[in-house]
């Protein structure tokens, strides 16, 4: 019988995954189930809650294909770093930071939002043809939800 050292502990504490459905309804579930888990787990929610609505939302808008879902995962670290994943079913359609956008587009703030609230973000390659964009916010002092970073995007 071996026993698990301090050094093979798992990198995360805690971790929720949910398949839903590709459609706004299915975007919006995503951002509400990601509150809810959160609250559950005892951890601050503004920045992470924005950030599944715009990776949830990329899913549905850019990552959609007929008859497949998307995945939302979260992995709270031991050191309270969260590590948000959303994988889609377009893996040829690699997201872009856009240039700038103008006070009247419809579009294009999406990945600048991430951008904001963010400390890391990107993208990897997911089984059958699939991508998966990941962003991680490392803990936050609990007084600071809801406020990215200040990175010069306009």
């Amino acid at each position: 019988m071996s026993q698990t050292s301090p050094t093979h502990l798992p990198l995360f504490t805690r971790h929720f995954a949910v398949q839903l459905s590709a459609t706004r309804r299915g975007a919006r579930l995503a951002r509400l189930l990601a509150e809810r888990r959160l609250d559950e787990w005892g951890e601050t929610y503004d920045a992470a809650a924005q950030v599944v609505a715009e990776l949830a939302s990329n899913a549905v808008l850019h990552g959609r294909v007929q008859g497949r879902d998307f995945r939302l995962a979260l992995k709270l670290h031991a050191d309270r770093t969260l590590r948000i994943e959303v994988t889609d079913a377009r893996g040829d359609r690699i997201p872009r930071l856009p240039g700038p956008v103008t006070d009247d587009a419809e579009g294009g703030r999406g990945l600048r939002i991430v951008d904001a609230y963010a400390d890391r973000w990107g993208l990897t390659r997911a089984p059958a043809g699939a991508k998966t964009l990941w962003a991680e916010l490392d803990s936050r002092d609990p007084g600071v939800t809801g406020e990215g970073p200040d990175r010069g995007l306009s």
